[in-house]
């Protein structure tokens, strides 16, 4: 016979986590080095990406 897995419900902070930091205008920003050059403005970009969210914030240089 098989064993038997239980499955809880994830604790609301363990769901949640990180979450609330974001939405606070704390984001963890991270450099994407794949992109570093705008064509259409000519000008460097630094593309930064929440390692969080997921939310996507650029500078030009």
């Amino acid at each position: 016979m098989g064993e038997i897995l239980e499955f809880k419900k994830p604790k609301l902070s363990e769901k949640h986590k990180g979450k609330i930091l974001c939405k606070n205008g704390f984001h963890k920003w991270e450099i994407v080095q794949s992109q570093k050059f705008d064509v259409k403005a000519g000008k460097l970009l630094t593309v930064y990406r929440c390692k969080r969210c997921s939310e996507v914030k650029n500078k030009f240089e």
